[in-house]
């Protein structure tokens, strides 16, 4: 006798992380902050521990207040979930279903089209400039009918370029105000350019408009697993109907506080990682690798058919990195130590050649 199985799940890959490192290697291949925990998060954690019997707050009220008191927005739009991953299935939940359409460039972020297609929607990908760029003219001339929604994802995962603030608001002043566009800033700490922030503020201006963050990154709270997100009332509202119960931890409520608390000394952290981003990315450019030019905490080689020879050089070094077969590999921007240790690589390899 064979189980039933859901019609569709076959197009569905497993989400597939990041290799994880053997002992004494540097693993550059999830994105991950590089620095461990910061002191005051780790005590204000400790001091929960005691109450782990007991479910968290599901509205997370606490932490959403924080949230709606830094940007100046009414807490009700304000919706959290574990990481940014789930905020992206919560709004793809909140406003597709059978037929529709959500759309995203692509190369982009991994889950988007397993998202789209758990939910029953059709994802719509649309390729990458030549300047592995969101191609927004592109995009708009893909709106159907049936689009529902729209993922911009700014930096982008995995190529690390920008949509400048100026394009953003093009795009979007020029995207129907039945589609909601969903600007996906996971990255965002790491931007030095015009466009960082540009979520929030196209979100003032525009009604159809919601913005994902996520404690993952520069916050370093990968491990807890919380995001956010900012949206319209209606949005918002459906977000909370399709959330997992409980999907957040009263731990991960905990440590978000804490770290909205201490950003200051997390900025430092973020200047660090910013700093050997670009050093990577000149490492790789003087190795004869194509490099590009990166906002976020990673670099993007489009490697082609060399990926796998890329892959196997870092690997050899010690390096563990993220490759996607034929297209090229995301090195995520480590400590001082991991970059040293791409730079010997890359060295060692000259010598060889």
């Amino acid at each position: 006798m064979t189980l039933p199985t859901r019609p569709g799940l076959e197009a569905v890959p497993a989400y597939r992380q990041g290799r994880s490192a053997p002992a004494g290697a540097s693993k550059l291949s999830s994105n991950e902050s590089p620095h461990p925990p910061l002191a005051s998060v780790v005590a204000a954690v400790q001091d929960r521990l005691g109450t782990i019997n007991r479910y968290p707050d599901m509205s997370a009220a606490a932490l959403r207040d924080a949230l709606a008191a830094r940007y100046d927005v009414d807490a009700a739009l304000v919706t959290v979930g574990a990481g940014s991953v789930e905020l992206a299935a919560q709004l793809i939940h909140a406003v597709a279903g059978e037929g529709d359409e959500v759309m995203f460039a692509w190369r982009s972020f991994e889950a988007y089209p397993s998202l789209v297609r758990i939910a029953g929607a059709v994802p719509v990908a649309v390729p990458l400039d030549a300047e592995h760029a969101h191609d927004l003219d592109a995009m708009l001339a893909a709106i159907t009918p049936r689009t529902r929604a729209i993922f911009v994802c700014n930096p982008n995962n995995p190529t690390g370029t920008v949509v400048s603030a100026a394009e953003l608001e093009r795009y979007v002043a020029a995207v129907p105000h039945d589609i909601l566009v969903v600007i996906d800033e996971a990255y965002v700490h790491f931007d030095r350019t015009d466009s960082y922030g540009a979520g929030i503020e196209l979100f003032r201006r525009h009604p159809h408009v919601a913005v994902l963050h996520t404690f993952s990154k520069a916050y370093g709270l990968a491990g807890l697993r919380v995001g956010y997100a900012i949206a319209p009332r209606e949005v918002a509202d459906n977000q909370r109907k399709v959330a997992v119960p409980f999907g957040v931890t009263d731990l991960a409520q905990t440590a978000a506080r804490a770290s909205l608390d201490a950003e200051d000394e997390l900025a430092v952290r973020i200047e660090e990682v910013v700093v050997q981003r670009d050093r990577l990315q000149a490492l790789l450019v003087d190795a004869g690798w194509p490099a590009v030019a990166s906002q976020a905490n990673f670099v993007w080689v489009p490697a082609g058919e060399r990926t796998s020879e890329l892959e196997a050089l870092l690997h050899e070094g010690g390096v563990i990195a993220r490759a996607f077969p034929g297209e090229g590999v995301r090195i995520s921007s480590g400590s001082i130590d991991d970059i040293d240790r791409v730079a010997a690589t890359l060295v060692r390899k000259e010598a060889t050649v």
